[in-house]
């Protein structure tokens, strides 16, 4: 079976996997050799680090040509597509700039086929709903290319439904998880459902008591994950993640009605209608969600985890810090600096202390 790599929640892997093909969400590691690509410099970490996981600096060159339609298909000779354990082609979207300059990179460098999927800022008319559900079916036929199969309504169903139960599995077990496990678990549910590891979290208690934070912010890696440990280890207890691989980007349950009349539309209803991003325009919905779940959950300080060069979040300071009702700690990333996990937690362990 053919792997798909991608790294943003706008891509539902429901939709990879009923084509046939096996949907990855990118684990990803330090990203040390953009220099020798010539293309380091301007790159934030998240970008480079997933430009890095999709294989070696020199593959097979494009196996693929643009189609008229949107999609691509194969070039005879070029090699082969399933280059296990490397992906066969990369889905990566319009909601961050940096990725879409990622996008052009891995095309540049010709090793994987790529799609780039549009997702609009906008999002308060049909026309934006139906251009989401339009680049939803032109990646359809871009998996075609890649050897999957269309799905049937028929088909599509059982799929989306296994997904969603698996979600509100990991939903119903979040309370019991520590930080670490519940990411963990978000992780495998955006891959392959059946895929190893995969399964319902453990029912034994994890978290342990400390007071109550939340962390928003950009996608998560696994470098972060240490961090979270010692995030409760200094006495802190993350409630909600709300960072981009987090809960805040789960779509929402299954519509039954739109699901036994138009399952396409219930997919896209689930995903364009209810996720909350910082990219959005206008983003009113993400503070009012967040200000719901601050509330509900006893947050008593907020955690924003930003990458260094990314200026989404970085605009996004100063009015979290107006409309939050507790305290905000900013926390910017580089990847690889030294001595970087002991200085944040120092700021961490000073923040505790205020709030206790």
């Amino acid at each position: 079976m053919k792997t798909v790599a991608y790294a943003s929640p706008w891509v539902p892997p429901e939709w990879i996997a009923a084509h046939g093909l096996r949907p990855h969400w990118a684990r990803l590691g330090p990203a040390k050799r953009l220099a020798r690509l010539g293309a380091g410099r301007g790159v934030c970490p998240f970008a480079g680090a997933f430009v890095e996981s999709l294989g070696p600096e020199k593959g097979t060159g494009p196996i693929c040509a643009k189609h008229p339609e949107g999609g691509h298909q194969p070039k005879a000779g070029r090699g082969k597509l399933d280059l296990s354990p490397f992906p066969a082609a990369v889905v990566l979207t319009t909601a961050c700039d940096q990725m879409r300059y990622a996008a052009a990179l891995v095309e540049q460098t010709g090793t994987l086929p790529v799609f780039l999927l549009n997702v609009p800022s906008t999002w308060q008319t049909a026309a934006a709903r139906q251009l989401y559900r339009d680049e939803v079916e032109r990646l359809g036929r871009f998996l075609v290319c890649l050897g999957g199969a269309s799905p049937s309504a028929d088909e599509l169903k059982p799929v989306m439904l296994q997904y969603d139960r698996a979600r509100s599995a990991i939903r119903q077990a979040r309370p019991r998880l520590s930080a670490r496990r519940f990411a963990e678990a978000l992780v495998n549910l955006r891959g392959g459902i059946n895929s190893a590891g995969h399964g319902p979290p453990s029912a034994r208690q994890e978290q342990a008591p400390g007071v109550p934070l939340a962390l928003l912010g950009g996608p998560l890696v696994e470098q972060d994950y240490p961090l979270l440990d010692a995030v409760e280890q200094a006495g802190g207890r993350i409630v909600l993640d709300a960072t981009e691989s987090g809960e805040r980007t789960l779509p929402a349950p299954l519509d039954p009605g739109r699901l036994r009349d138009d399952p396409l539309d219930a997919m896209v209803e689930a995903y364009f209608a209810h996720i909350v991003d910082v990219f959005r325009r206008p983003n009113h919905r993400l503070y009012d969600w967040l200000a719901g779940e601050v509330a509900e959950r006893g947050v008593r300080g907020l955690l924003l985890r930003r990458y260094l060069w990314c200026d989404l979040w970085h605009a996004e300071l100063h009015r979290l810090r107006q409309r939050s009702a507790v305290p905000v700690l900013e926390l910017d990333a580089v990847d690889d600096e030294p001595g970087s996990l002991e200085r944040t937690l120092g700021r961490i362990e000073a923040f505790l202390e205020i709030l206790r």
